[in-house]
């Protein structure tokens, strides 16, 4: 049986001690891992949310509790 693909968005946090070097290699790191686990997991990735370090409200688009 053919396994189902998902529609997901991966949420990336800017660590508060990266918060003065811009997108820092722990933004880059979780990009990388979670589009691999999505790969992996059947997963089809149709929005990306980053986090740098302000207010969750400051974010380009809403989150969705869906």
């Amino acid at each position: 049986m053919k396994q189902p693909i998902y529609n997901t968005a991966l949420y990336l946090r800017l660590s508060r001690d990266d918060e003065l070097q811009g997108e820092s290699s722990s933004i880059t790191t979780q990009r990388s891992m979670l589009r691999q686990y999505a790969a992996e997991n059947g997963l089809n990735v149709i929005q990306e949310y980053s986090d740098d370090g302000g207010a969750v409200r400051t974010l380009t688009a809403p989150l969705s509790s869906a």
